[in-house]
């Protein structure tokens, strides 16, 4: 039975945008939307890849044929890259590649060039998902939030728009092959006309600038569905787009996943917010039952916080025999720019000869390796670093051993637990979630804001987020560790459990 929320939504007309809070049934609501427009040729522009497989289900089986249903990227890789002799990266250019596509060196200070890759490729991937039609319209050290890091770029400002123009450029001749974010980019830049009627476009609250300028250009009817608390990716550029259009507003603020309590808890985490000076309530109801226990997760903050507390249930204490990674395992011990945990680990032992990323092995010492995270702001290998440094020598055997009791995809649901990173379950669910203990705190935000340096307001209002994304990931139970929410007693019975906190403390 649909709610009033969900009737007024499908009775609506015109462009319209839809807050809705996790496990609202808003896939329901635009099923419902669809099947009262049967004349019209409507496109759902679904997230990712996984999104757009679940959705194309749920259409279908209820017998909803007049949706085309693609992602942004799936979009743009039909009209932009499909029939013509372009090629595609489709793990992105590692820093060491892109040292020699560019011929980049000739620096007095060692590893000037992979510090200057690295900038370079991250400014490709801010102009990719920006509106802009020109790199000179960006001032890419307004995005390195790293002092150090931002110190860099400034210094090295002309060579590093120079050589992310000469990227784009060889790019866009197919010199080399493209990544994902260039070919969408060349996609909004030939101001596409999609022929239809309606477009609904889902997850807005993530959307980058790129995304909504196509979306927004069409001539169609408009939905954008989301949820402002759950923009959580705002590192690769994400753009809130209920907050830039002046569309009618609905709500759907009754969640069926959760029950009371646990929407009680997700208000809490919101309502952080307040010490940053920004929205800090949230409508959310919770209209689920707690139902039986078939799947478990863990739910991390970060890669290193998800080992940390996966080694410590399977080896320590050996309280699971199963595990499954969301996505494979082994995107949990490799840095974005391709190194890997060995690697750092090697370097940690001294070790050099059996290093074989060639950045990594470069390297002097440890010291200077984070001497060149400092410079880089590379947050993933400085994951790696920490995992290093906690558990050294012991590292190899604990991977092996979680490898071994790794379940593959088709048996997931047979995993004594499923442990993901927030961003990678984002839009999941599962029957009883534990957190680990890498999450942001209320003390923290207060001593941030109290102390007298400057803080990133929208940084941290993403790691509530992160956070209230992760707590409205159950059905039934959620344990939280004691130290994100101190004020909480456990009740018997309740769905609420509180937990002490890891003995480990995991660095952001």
């Amino acid at each position: 039975m649909l709610t009033s929320e969900q009737v007024a939504i499908i009775n609506s007309s015109g462009d319209i945008k839809i807050n809705a809070v996790a496990g609202s049934g808003k896939t329901t609501t635009l099923i419902e939307y669809a099947r009262a427009r049967p004349g019209q040729k409507i496109l759902y522009l679904a997230f990712n890849r996984a999104v757009k497989l679940e959705a194309e289900k749920k259409f279908a089986g209820k017998g909803v044929s007049n949706v085309k249903i693609e992602t942004a990227h799936s979009l743009a890789f039909s009209r932009v890259v499909r029939g013509t002799g372009y090629e595609v990266k489709s793990e992105g250019y590692k820093t060491q590649e892109t040292v020699g596509i560019l011929g980049l060196g000739g620096f007095s200070d060692r590893h000037t060039e992979y510090i200057l890759a690295t900038h370079i490729n991250a400014f490709v991937a801010y102009f990719c998902n920006s509106d802009k039609t020109k790199v000179q319209e960006l001032n890419y050290e307004d995005v390195v939030a790293d002092a150090t890091a931002r110190l860099f770029a400034v210094n090295f400002k002309a060579e590093i728009v120079r050589q992310t123009r000469v990227f784009l450029d060889k790019m866009n001749k197919g010199e080399i092959p493209l990544i994902h974010d260039f070919y969408l980019k060349k996609f909004q830049l030939g101001r596409p006309v999609l022929p239809y009627d309606v477009i609904l476009f889902d997850e807005g609250q993530d959307a980058s600038a790129a995304m909504l300028d196509i979306f927004l250009s069409q001539k169609a009817v408009k939905v954008i569905v989301g949820d402002s608390h759950q923009q959580i990716y705002g590192w690769r550029h994400a753009v809130n787009s209920l907050e830039k259009v002046d569309y009618p507003s609905f709500d759907l603020s009754a969640s069926f996943r959760l029950d009371q309590e646990i929407a009680q808890l997700a208000r809490q985490a919101v309502s952080w917010k307040r010490h940053l000076e920004i929205p800090s309530t949230i409508r959310i109801t919770g209209a689920g039952k707690r139902g039986r226990i078939r799947t478990r997760a863990v739910i991390a903050r970060t890669n290193t916080g998800l080992l940390v507390k996966a080694i410590e249930l399977l080896i320590h204490r050996k309280e699971i025999g199963s595990v499954y990674f969301e996505g494979r395992i082994e995107n949990y011990t490799y840095a974005g720019d391709g190194a890997s945990i060995y690697d750092v680990l090697n370097l940690y032992n001294d070790e050099k000869d059996r290093i074989r990323d060639r950045m990594i092995a470069g390297m002097k010492d440890m010291h200077e390796l984070e001497e060149y995270i400092e410079q880089t702001g590379d947050a993933q290998l400085r994951m790696l670093v920490d995992v290093v440094k906690e558990y050294g020598k012991k590292i190899p055997g604990y991977i092996k051993q979680l490898k071994e009791c790794h379940l593959d995809h088709d048996d997931k649901d047979k995993a004594d637990m499923i442990f993901s990173t927030v961003h990678r379950c984002k839009g999941m669910e599962y029957d009883e979630v534990t957190l680990a203990g890498d999450f942001i705190t209320e003390e923290k935000i207060r001593d941030m804001v109290g102390a007298e340096e400057e803080i990133n307001v929208a940084k941290l209002s993403e790691e509530v987020n992160l956070l209230y994304v992760a707590v409205t990931r159950t059905k039934s139970i959620l344990h939280v560790p004691g130290n994100i929410f101190p004020e909480l007693v456990e009740k018997r019975g309740g769905a609420v459990k509180v937990d002490k906190p890891s003995k480990v403390a995991v660095r952001k």
